[in-house]
């Protein structure tokens, strides 16, 4: 058997299927990102809720968020590889789930925008990825910068600071509050500031100017990773795979990325966890697993 892991911020997939790729089992728990989960243990502890405890596998894939530096990746591995799942474990970031899920082309990218933003690609055996931590690391994107920064220019709004914007209107009619409490709960952390992320859908269908603004640089800052990837690697275009809950749908923010790229970008028909079971298989048995898991009914 192999086994398959997608850890998110929010849900966790577990996949189990034999090598031949034909799928056993699928369930799903809560999120794992070992650095909102309380650390690397926490997340192999979760992990581990959904792994039937007789499941001894020949490789396990686990495509985890929060696995973004060497140091990360090197932790989790010897934490999962100590739970005896499996002969053969690999750890890496849940972008590459994406990116396994969405594409067996030698050359292609895969850029992912739910909560945060990252992007990763391959060619010819060479792979590029990236930190991924936030401003940290110079990114800008997600659901929940898209939020901050939606709060800060309504709060400026509000003041006289900024020009009006029906931003203000839509902050707060989805907390219930003034923009002021709003700002005031998230800085004495009496409201986490992730949940600004819960804005993100509102601001992408908005018409209101600003909104679209940020849409815009949002939309922006996609591209430019593809753009940093491609000249990483050295190629002038490959494959670029869009995945996320900010691009799902097709919806505005996906079209605006999509008129920049030079070609029409995939999304994948399988979700992420089908890409660390993807990638634990052979060229056959992947193929097989493709088929077989597009019209398979999760179970277990």
């Amino acid at each position: 058997m192999v086994i398959g892991v997608d850890g998110g911020n929010s849900k966790t997939d577990f996949v189990l299927a034999t090598l031949g790729g034909e799928p056993l089992a699928y369930v799903r728990g809560p999120g794992s990102n070992s650095h909102a989960a309380g650390g690397s243990a926490a997340c192999i502890d979760v992990i581990a809720s959904l792994i039937p405890t007789d499941v001894r596998a020949e490789r396990a894939v686990l495509f985890l968020c929060g696995a973004d530096l060497p140091r990360d990746v090197e932790e989790l591995t010897a934490l999962a590889t100590a739970r005896e799942w499996a002969r053969d474990v690999t750890v890496d970031n849940d972008t590459f789930a994406l990116l396994h899920a969405g594409t067996d082309v030698t050359e292609a990218i895969a850029v992912v925008c739910g909560a945060g933003i990252n992007c990763v690609g391959r060619a010819g055996g060479k792979v590029v990825r990236y930190p991924g931590l936030g401003w940290e690391s110079g990114d800008w994107g997600g659901a929940e910068a898209l939020g901050r920064r939606a709060l800060f220019d309504a709060s400026r709004a509000v003041d006289g600071r900024g020009e009006p914007t029906a931003l203000v209107e839509l902050i707060e009619a989805h907390f219930g509050k003034a923009v002021a409490d709003v700002g005031a709960d998230v800085h004495y952390r009496r409201m986490p500031q992730a949940r600004l992320g819960e804005l993100a859908p509102a601001i992408v269908d908005s018409d209101d100017a600003a909104a679209q603004r940020l849409v815009e640089r949002l939309a922006a800052e996609i591209v430019l990773l593809v753009e940093r990837a491609l000249r990483d690697l050295g190629l002038e275009q490959a494959e670029v795979v869009l995945g996320g809950g900010m691009l799902a749908g097709r919806g505005r923010l996906f079209e605006l990325v999509a008129a920049r790229l030079p070609a029409e970008p995939v999304v994948p028909e399988l979700p992420p966890v089908a890409g660390a079971v993807l990638a634990a298989l052979d060229q056959d048995a992947a193929a097989r697993f493709r088929e077989a898991f597009r019209d398979w009914q999760p179970r277990g």
